[in-house]
């Protein structure tokens, strides 16, 4: 569903932690010591719990079939070589089989898509939609598909490995050089891994000798740029990378999957999701997709010409919202991210955390999930744009374990089998309560539920205009703009006043409206009107004119949404809600 519809609301969940009740839980586990949540745990009460936090859409994050340390043979599942994966569950991101779903997930592992089918049937029963990953840029090094339709041909199967480049090429070579570098590829049990010739290694190491810090678990895949040679684009006739993973995402589009988060986008032409997505779209027109792109000067390519709905809003206004949080940015500064994007602003993505970044509670952000609530109101609230959460981010959840390979870095793990302790005591063993969360958690929720709720509930916020007030008040002695932002928001005959304050301490402020905003929003000069802090629930008699400045009371790390009818006393007419499902 589209944002003017219905304001898109994506609950990542990472799917091997979300149901794993293990505990304790034993550093570098194994599967059988530690345990592993299955996509049978997403019961139709705990979607329906996501659903009432407020989201619309939820991000099965590690579903397809990724190269793991744990042995599956006996299935039919080729084991992959410990040398050249990452933790003992493996990364997401290094994909063994495009067309096959991840058997750690799977109560019954011969009838692993089954239950995925019957997730997302669940998933849409409850309402909501299914985002799924499209790893497009690299596979594991040992990739091959098991699964793939009758007919399809597996990556590498038909490449020349006796030249680096060749256009229909899938993968990079390094022909007579054997994998090497700083990785151990010796591993006591499985003995040497040995790939001969080397191929080129994910996050475009063009070389035989990737570090620990290399993506070396993967392998770069060829969309027709010759990296090696510098011979250029070789787009003409249509590389066969390109056709091979059209023919991917269509396999999971028809799976009733509504989205996909493209992994890396920016690693890829844009020539290919040019040609890749409208393609796409013509058989499946409701399907969006998200794009992973970190470079602002691509964002408009990839919009206009690689035809994404969605780009992550990463090195504007997640970064910069984390700089004000932790204190080293002004709140100045956000007015900036807006403005920088102001042209595509419905196509970009907000978020405070996600599976690469490091927790809000963590010692490494703010140590505290409390202090980044005026950035959650900022980031939700803003913008009609998209807006995602991190499973356990509603609870405050740090991201401090010492998981094994991820070590203590603030972030939850993506390469161990682990349970998270958060989500655990809130899952209750499937009861999804508060029972066994502490207060403060469950004050974090339910704020969250609150905010999330009044994104899709509240007009003015789902699609109504923005309107910046920090220019008037820059210099405002009522209102520290280092540490206090606020703006308007109007849809109908209704408007609300979004202040927030990234100051531990409550503060009064006194806020400017200027003329040009009644002008330009076409609001009424009100005296003295009723406001309603829909956060807070209170009712507060405020003035609503760029004649005197609107007092009033700030928490700490806190925000006031002040909710005004800007109806004349005349016409009754009922209030505007969004559309909802």
């Amino acid at each position: 569903m589209k944002a003017n519809d219905q304001r898109i609301i994506i609950y990542q969940v990472f799917t091997r932690l979300f149901g794993n009740r293990s505990f304790p839980a034993c550093s570098d586990g194994t599967l059988e010591q530690n345990g592993c949540g299955k996509m049978n745990d997403f019961s139709k009460k705990a979607l329906r719990e996501i659903q009432r936090l407020g989201a619309t859409h939820i991000w099965y994050t590690g579903i397809i079939a990724h190269a793991s340390k744990t042995d599956y043979s006996a299935f039919g599942i080729p084991a992959n070589h410990p040398s050249v994966v990452k933790g003992k569950a493996g990364s997401p991101y290094a994909i063994r089989d495009y067309y096959d779903i991840d058997p750690d997930l799977a109560v019954k592992i011969d009838q692993r898509m089954k239950e995925f089918e019957a997730l997302v049937a669940r998933t849409h029963e409850t309402g909501l939609k299914v985002v799924l990953d499209f790893v497009p840029n690299h596979v594991a090094r040992q990739y091959h598909s098991i699964a793939k339709p009758r007919g399809v041909k597996d990556l590498g199967e038909t490449d020349r490995t006796d030249v680096a480049f060749a256009p229909d090429n899938n993968f990079y070579y390094l022909p007579g050089q054997q994998l090497g570098g700083e990785v151990n590829l010796n591993d006591e049990v499985a003995g040497p891994y040995v790939e001969l010739p080397a191929k080129a290694t994910g996050n475009n190491r063009f070389d035989a000798w990737p570090n620990q810090n290399d993506w070396y678990e993967t392998i770069k895949l060829n969309y027709g740029t010759d990296y090696i040679g510098n011979t250029g684009n070789h787009f003409s006739p249509i590389p066969d990378t390109w056709k091979k993973m059209l023919h991917i995402v269509l396999f999971w589009a028809s799976k009733k999957v509504d989205a996909f988060r493209c992994d890396m986008a920016e690693m890829v032409p844009c020539e290919f999701w040019g040609w890749m997505i409208p393609q796409v779209k013509k058989k499946y027109p409701n399907v969006d997709f998200i794009a992973e792109v970190y470079n602002p000067n691509e964002y408009r390519n990839y919009i206009h010409n690689g035809h994404f709905d969605y780009l992550y809003d990463k090195v504007g206004l997640y970064d910069t919202l984390r700089g004000v949080v932790c204190g080293y940015k002004s709140a100045t500064e956000i007015t900036h991210c807006w403005q920088s994007v102001n042209d595509i602003q419905p196509h970009m993505l907000n978020f405070l955390e996600n599976h690469d970044e490091q927790r809000i509670a963590s010692d490494f952000f703010a140590g505290d999930a409390r202090k980044a609530i005026p950035a959650l109101v900022v980031s939700a609230c803003m913008n009609n744009s998209p807006f995602m959460l991190y499973f356990g981010q509603e609870l405050g959840e740090p991201g401090m374990d010492s998981e094994g390979f991820s070590g203590r870095d603030g972030r939850t793990t993506i390469f161990d089998y682990w349970a998270v302790d958060s989500l655990r005591r809130w899952s209750n063993n499937g009861r999804y309560n508060n029972h066994e969360l502490t207060d403060r958690e469950k004050s974090l929720r339910n704020y969250y539920a609150r905010l999330l709720g009044l994104c899709n509930s509240e007009a003015a916020l789902c699609k109504g205009t923005f309107f910046d007030l920090m220019y008037v008040n820059c210099d405002n002695w009522q209102f520290n703009a280092q540490r206090q932002y606020t703006f308007l928001r109007k849809e109908g005959d209704e408007a609300i006043l979004v202040i927030v304050n990234f100051d531990e301490l409550p503060t009064h402020v006194e806020i400017n409206l200027p003329q040009h905003a009644f002008d330009y929003l076409g609001m009424p000069v009100l005296e003295s009107v009723k406001a309603k802090d829909l956060l807070g629930g209170k009712p507060e008699t405020i003035s609503f004119t760029p004649e005197r400045p609107t007092s009033t009371e700030l928490p700490g790390w806190g925000a006031k949404l002040l909710k005004i009818s800007l109806q004349t006393p005349n016409p009754a007419k009922s209030k505007s809600r969004c559309k909802k499902n």
